[in-house]
């Protein structure tokens, strides 16, 4: 490897480190002081780049790039706010467990705390939200040096590969010049000769990071057994993949070993892809019947195995906070995914390894009339739902999620937005054997960047995104991706002009100031959007013409924005009187 200064040799040594130790794609925004690492990443052959010009649009794209693959991505800005703006992505990659390598780039030392422009101080700039963080030396054509670097790269990306994976952190300063420009004497013409391994590295990472399992020890294995097998009425719980879930294939012979049913997230990799109908009994309609468990007069489970992070459904975490049962939380990382605090075990221990340990060791296939009532419960849920989307519901919001998670097709990705979408999701998108990918970003839950995310989802196979207008608005940089990046996708925009989520909350009773504080109508008019970002636009007057257009944009190409105007109060009362009618039902 050669050079025309230390800048450049510096950046060409980290990314080509980066690329050694399994980063495929960088996402760059632009930018003067990163130019170094801009150009490192443009001219390197095994990184795929891609330029945003958001940052903060950028970082949610590559989180979501990370999200499907499971491989750090790179994000790369210069120095200043711009590194500000990454922290909503890295935040979520943080509590969601998603790979990330930030590279921040920043002024020399000496120009801190002088009023240079645009330089802030940037140490730690994330706090705790990183796995790593360092500031690297400044640039050194020294073979220590570089050695130095490799193994300071090697390890973080290493450490976003680990347990719990997640974002890491290097601040890399530069002075000045920042573009290849040759500087007489600055790079020893016989640096390679006499240093090839700091300066070419190895046939691979320069520090190979092997990646243990956690497993139980053989007693507490056996405790665990004796557990299950010894459970009348037991369930397992699978909530967002945010912390692992085991594999379907695991997972579905721990529950056929044990027979119990599965209340499965729609985030957790569970809700679809089961090819056996009801085998497991993967439920969905939960959030309504667990409801009415105590009036139908259903007796508490014994014992509860619990995988991925707290469910999305408030009625479901209510009710495994109140019935009285031991409760396993399985974490990987020792994590405490379970905010009621009423759990009582903790298994710290690889989800997939640990399902099927047990489904080989358990022999009791459950007690069949424990099973037959969730399986009924199921039916009588899902009937009803398909008797009340038989009416004229253009303006409900869970008809539109029910036809989206119904007809996409198998392979696709389907990216949920935060707020009342991935709720109407858990509540009408009902199982199915076809294996959909399904992603949201529930770390902490924002609705900021939730366009860029999907859109860096984007993959083999469909990308579906369902959103709500106060997400949509939040993020509408991120549909410059569309032409950019060259993605295709179906955007599902639920506008009911404001905050819809805030009518579940007891200040809806109070308006003032209601209206004007919380639902927040906007008035906007999204129309224009698709011509400005390069996507056809088309509005849904109902949900027959939902579905047709759904269906014709699932065969296109291109970008389609299908917007369905709803009532965000008519659509919370529709809930409301579909949760009373699954309590008054008798009990299955």
């Amino acid at each position: 490897m050669t050079a025309p200064n230390r800048n450049t040799l510096w950046a060409r040594t980290l990314v080509d480190e980066l690329a050694a130790a399994g980063v495929r794609t960088a996402i760059l925004a632009p930018g003067s002081r990163s130019t170094p690492l801009t150009v490192a990443f443009a001219e390197h052959e095994d990184v795929a780049t891609l330029s945003l010009l958001d940052e903060r649009s950028a970082a949610f794209f590559a989180l979501g790039r990370s999200k499907r693959t499971g491989e750090p991505t790179a994000i790369v800005t210069t120095s200043g706010t711009a590194t500000a703006n990454l922290h909503p992505a890295v935040l979520e990659a943080d509590a969601a467990r998603v790979p990330l390598v930030v590279l921040t780039a920043d002024r020399p030392p000496e120009l801190h705390d002088s009023g240079a422009n645009q330089t802030m101080d940037q140490e730690r700039l994330y706090g705790d939200a990183v796995r790593h963080y360092r500031t690297l030396p400044e640039p050194a054509p020294r073979p220590r040096a570089l050695r130095s670097l490799r193994v300071t790269t090697s390890r973080a990306v290493g450490t976003a590969l680990g347990t719990p994976p997640g974002p890491v952190h290097l601040n890399v300063p530069f002075r000045k010049p920042l573009e290849p420009t040759p500087v007489d004497g600055d790079v020893p013409a016989d640096l390679a000769d006499r240093a090839s391994l700091a300066v070419d590295g190895r046939d691979g990472p320069f520090v190979q990071v092997s990646q243990g399992r956690s497993e139980l020890p053989a007693e507490d294995l056996a405790d665990v057994t004796v557990a299950l097998e010894g459970a009348n009425r037991g369930l397992i719980v699978t909530g967002p993949a945010n912390h692992p879930t085991p594999s379907r294939d695991t997972l579905a012979a721990l529950a056929r070993a044990t027979g119990f049913p599965v209340l499965a997230d729609p985030l957790s990799g569970h809700r679809f892809g089961h090819t056996a109908k009801g085998d497991p009994v993967i439920c969905g309609g939960y959030d309504s019947y667990l409801d009415a468990a105590d009036a139908w007069g259903w007796p508490d489970p014994d014992v509860i195995l619990r995988f991925g992070a707290s469910p999305t459904s408030k009625v479901t975490r209510q009710y495994l906070r109140d019935v009285d049962a031991r409760q396993f939380v399985v974490d990987p990382a020792g994590g405490w995914p379970e905010a009621e605090f009423t759990a009582s075990d903790l298994l710290v221990a690889d989800p997939s390894v640990l399902a099927r340990r047990l489904a080989e060791r358990v022999d009791d296939d459950g007690h069949p009339a424990w099973r037959e009532r969730f399986e009924d419960a199921e039916s009588t849920y899902w009937s009803l739902v398909e008797r009340k989307f038989e009416t004229d519901l253009a303006d409900f919001e869970g008809a539109v999620l029910s036809t989206v998670a119904a007809e996409v097709p198998a392979g696709a990705t389907l990216v949920v937005s935060n707020s009342m979408p991935v709720r109407d999701l858990d509540r009408f998108g009902r199982p199915r054997s076809a294996a959909i990918r399904v992603l949201g970003n529930r770390g902490v839950s924002g609705i900021d960047g939730v366009t860029s995310t999907a859109l860096g989802a984007a993959g083999e196979g469909p990308l579906v995104l369902a959103i709500g207008d106060l997400a949509f608005y939040h993020d509408m940089n991120g549909l410059l991706a569309v032409e950019h990046c060259d993605v295709d996708a179906t955007i599902v925009l639920l506008n009911n002009d404001g905050g819809g989520i805030f009518h579940k909350l007891p200040i809806e009773d109070f308006d003032p100031p209601f209206t004007e504080y919380f639902e927040t109508p906007h008035g906007l008019e999204f129309s224009p959007v698709g011509d400005l970002y390069g996507a056809e636009f088309v509005r849904a007057d109902s949900i027959e013409a939902f579905r047709s257009l759904y269906a014709e944009s699932l065969d296109s190409d291109g970008t389609q924005i299908l917007e369905v105007r709803t009532d965000a109060t008519m659509s919370h009362r529709y809930r409301e009187r579909l949760h009373e009618r699954v309590r008054e039902c008798d009990a299955p």
